[in-house]
């Protein structure tokens, strides 16, 4: 309906987002709702696009890396953009390589351990293992440890009030950055200079996210749950056969948690609506703040904010939300 010749403007000019009929040279192009002028650029992890005529013309990066996020009571969005939540108290394979029949031999592989901690059987906090061949991390408690060694493996060690952030290089493969906030929230950041097949419950990496439910045994799982319980370190933990919702357990709670939670949808993070869908952020905030019943409910609430603004930053909006008051800095 917008840029088209000879519809509102006379043939050879199109209308613009301002109503003025102007050269096709100079029409605008639309992404998340917002206008942006002949050659203005926006960047993704993969690909960096310029507006051109009124179109977007798409260049992919040379090395492209792509994220995936645990959050909170058990949310996880996939390299590929999946998004899921489960509850289960076991450990699961977060991430690994060295997945295809033709090469299983694995170069790195990560793994979560959730913990129950709310009457209604949510998970909310957790601790992270990386394996790098002999080299371990464990971050546990608000800090890690490191056991062994691997000279194939090059890392650095970041800190922070609020995260701690890990620079991995495993050479001609992959440079990995992670970033834990010492709680709940944990993300994987791959940029790989190979095909290696990748699996686990962050997804295969590969572009599509109707596959990402793949599981340890190759097929597409029919839903999460399936693929969830496929993922397991350990056989012997119990499967999960349903999803708890902690705002139906704890009905008290709902209005608090709504409350809060609308922070993300106010004039506070308004630069970042149109970047960054909120709604999934949103209702993940009130159903953790619903669920975390027996202590830690605001730390869950802020956790759960803090992946939105996290998200709104990878898109270059930072938005300064915390105060005094409100989710402060500093624990």
């Amino acid at each position: 309906t917008k840029c088209e010749s000879g519809c509102v403007c006379a043939d050879g000019l199109y209308e613009n987002l301002d109503g003025r009929c102007v050269p096709a040279e100079e029409c605008p192009c639309e992404y998340g709702g917002l206008a942006y002028g002949k050659g203005e650029q926006i960047q993704t992890e993969c690909e960096i696009c310029t507006c051109t005529k009124g179109k977007w013309k798409c260049v992919q990066k040379s090395k492209c890396s792509s994220t995936c996020n645990l959050y909170g009571e058990g949310h996880i969005t996939t390299f590929d953009g999946q998004r899921f939540v489960f509850d289960g108290n076991c450990e699961y394979i977060l991430a690994m390589d060295g997945c295809s029949v033709n090469r299983p031999v694995s170069s790195f592989k990560i793994v979560t351990e959730n913990v129950i901690c709310g009457k209604s059987g949510v998970t909310c906090s957790r601790s992270i293992s990386i394996y790098l061949g002999n080299l371990t991390f464990v971050l546990r408690d608000e800090t890690f440890t490191i056991s062994g060694e691997n000279p194939g493996v090059r890392y650095n060690v970041k800190k922070n009030a609020l995260h701690l952030m890990f620079d991995i290089i495993i050479p001609r493969k992959y440079n990995m950055t992670l970033i834990w906030n010492k709680h709940m929230n944990f993300f994987i950041k791959i940029s790989r200079e190979t095909q290696e097949t990748i699996c686990g419950l962050c997804g295969n990496y590969n572009g599509n996210m109707k596959d990402d439910f793949e599981t340890r045994s190759k097929y597409v799982a029919s839903n999460e749950l399936e693929f969830v319980n496929s993922w397991k370190e350990n056989p012997l933990c119990g499967d999960v056969y349903f999803v708890v919702d902690p705002c139906s357990k704890n009905p008290y709670r709902k209005a608090w948690a709504e409350k809060t939670c609308s922070i993300i949808n106010t004039q506070v993070f308004s630069a970042c609506h149109n970047k960054v869908n909120r709604m999934p952020y949103y209702e993940a905030c009130v159903r953790d703040s619903c669920g975390c019943d027996i202590g830690g409910d605001c730390e869950c609430m802020c956790d759960a904010i803090a992946v939105y603004a996290m998200a709104c930053l990878d898109k270059g909006i930072c938005i300064d939300w915390r105060t005094p008051e409100f989710c402060r800095k500093f624990r």
